[in-house]
């Protein structure tokens, strides 16, 4: 083993940037994995064929054509897709699946992402966790304080809602007609 491999940093920001919103589930590219455990693609995605058991539907599944369009427009600068063919469509990996990634990928590297990589799947959950708490107590007090305050819940409540709930045109300067 490598002294560089023992101890492998990297920063929350950096894997929660790594980490999409596809069919309800919070994944990871297969692209973006094999990059942070140091392995081709294609290596990757044979480790797991080798062990295909291993990752049912819920841990992982393959991207459909629109799904891929919609991340390169939406969330990823298609950087992770520069290299790939693009006959091929890539496989993601749920919070399960990455899981599941270190018990076929067995270097210590393999681990050490994995455990970084797990740390920031709980981190984003309790965020998430946090704000429905947030939107519930803000449910309480508008209900309280109705009229008096409702242009500030309103504006709170649009803080609140995620970038991918909003339309494009929500943004950018509006004339008044």
């Amino acid at each position: 083993m490598k002294k560089s491999e023992s101890k492998i940093l990297l920063p929350a920001e950096f894997l929660e940037r790594k980490i999409y919103f596809v069919r309800g589930h919070k994944v990871m590219l297969d692209s973006d994995l094999a990059k942070l455990y140091g392995v081709p693609t294609k290596r990757l995605n044979e480790a797991v064929k080798r062990n295909i058991k291993r990752f049912p539907v819920d841990f992982m599944f393959q991207l459909k054509k629109g799904e891929v369009d919609l991340l390169n427009r939406s969330q990823i600068a298609t950087g992770s897709q520069r290299h790939r063919d693009v006959s091929l469509l890539p496989y993601v990996f749920t919070e399960q699946g990455v899981a599941m990634l270190s018990s076929v990928l067995k270097s210590d590297r393999a681990v050490n992402v994995n455990l970084a990589i797990m740390r920031v799947f709980v981190l984003i959950r309790e965020m998430m966790i946090s704000n429905k708490d947030l939107a519930r107590r803000l449910d309480d007090l508008e209900q309280k304080y109705n009229n008096q305050f409702r242009t500030v819940f309103e504006a709170i409540r649009q803080l609140l809602t995620p970038i991918e709930n909003l339309n494009k045109t929500d943004f950018g300067f509006k004339p008044k007609k």
